[in-house]
């Protein structure tokens, strides 16, 4: 078996080829960055037994599937098994990934940020401005009240996903930040969703909460789920009102 050839013999995506000229090979732009902690748990699994294991790449020599095992075999000067795939580029990583769910939301933002893609370097801001998780900022960049469905998961890491309104987005996480005076648990994914609601009910007025929090400083607790922080929050919006204004319809 030649462990020093420079080019494969033929290129299909059926024969699997062994060499050890790494520098051949190169990481696909867009990837995800190196995870440290998993590299070193395939280096400890195969310093102790090597198990056979086959890379992917392009006809351009970019790994598709497998770059921490690959850098793992590099450094231990191990025999690297590869198949060539034709025409396949960073869709087909996402593909992969997202089937043997080895990426998470983080991975595929940094990704597509790498790749300068503007819609996910303005999310990138915002997540990192507000310390939102990435469901509230899907929901609050997307303008959307709710949690973030199947579907839109999907687009974003498809790298489709779109902000409807960033100006916006930001002055409700804004509003969102001013209660935190009032309580500590004014992230919390229930809470913010809450709030979301409340943004698009045209009889709440953000103004006249927060004059009921300051009467109310204390008023605000944990809830159970998103329902009942409206109900709470409609109390605390109806404090000593002679009309009482419906907030949760």
């Amino acid at each position: 078996m030649n462990y020093f050839k420079k080019e494969p013999m033929v290129k299909t995506t059926t024969q699997v080829h062994t060499t050890k000229d790494y520098f051949l090979f190169k990481s696909i732009k867009g990837n995800r960055n190196q995870n440290l902690m998993h590299i070193n748990r395939l280096k400890e699994s195969m310093t102790n037994n090597y198990l056979f294991t086959i890379i992917t790449i392009n006809e351009k020599y970019e790994i598709i599937d497998g770059q921490h095992r690959f850098e793992v075999i590099k450094e231990l000067n191990l025999p690297l098994n590869y198949i060539i795939c034709k025409g396949y580029g960073l869709d087909e990583v996402h593909i992969l990934n997202e089937n043997s769910k080895t990426w998470n939301s983080d991975d595929y933002l940094e990704a597509y940020c790498n790749l300068n893609y503007p819609h996910y370097l303005n999310y990138a801001l915002f997540k990192t401005r507000y310390k939102l998780g990435h469901r509230l900022c899907m929901a609050m960049l997307s303008d959307n009240s709710s949690n973030a469905c199947t579907s839109q998961i999907k687009e974003f890491y498809r790298g489709s996903f779109v902000i409807k309104d960033f100006k916006k987005a930001c002055d409700l996480a804004d509003k969102i930040d001013i209660l935190a005076q009032y309580y500590e648990g004014s992230k919390r994914s229930s809470f913010v969703f809450a709030m979301l609601k409340l943004f698009k009910n045209e009889n709440f007025e953000f103004t006249e909460l927060l004059q009921k929090l300051k009467k109310q400083p204390t008023a605000l607790v944990d809830c159970a789920n998103s329902q009942q922080y409206i109900s709470l929050l409609e109390e605390i919006y109806n404090y000593r009102r002679k009309f009482k204004i419906n907030l949760r319809y």
